[in-house]
């Protein structure tokens, strides 16, 4: 099954954002607004579905992805990277000039 890894980068504004917010979720977006974009949430400020699976976590943030999207992802590592740029609207990357990505990779079933 699937995976969720960060790469140094991320794992380097994760540290930042918890620095300045406290504890981080993340939830992969699946969205028409950001892509497929990973979102960074406060942990207490988004309300994990009973459909939504974590995946792992990376950098001590929990990690999840909707069951939909689960479904279609189960069989690829997921690879949180950071890209120059803004984050997704309700991200906490968002601001940062910097923004974190999905990156994937086949697993061998």
């Amino acid at each position: 099954m699937g995976t969720v890894t960060a790469t140094p980068a991320a794992l380097q504004l994760i540290s930042e954002i918890v620095a300045d917010h406290g504890p981080v979720l993340f939830h992969q977006s699946g969205g028409c607004c950001d892509g497929s974009s990973p979102m960074c949430y406060p942990q207490n400020d988004f309300r994990i579905s009973e459909r939504d699976v974590k995946l792992g976590e990376i950098g001590g943030a929990p990690f999840y992805i909707s069951a939909s999207q689960y479904e279609t992802w189960k069989h690829t590592d997921l690879i949180i990277d950071v890209v120059a740029g803004r984050g997704g609207m309700f991200s906490l990357d968002n601001g940062r000039e910097k923004r974190f990505l999905t990156r994937s990779e086949i697993c061998r079933i």
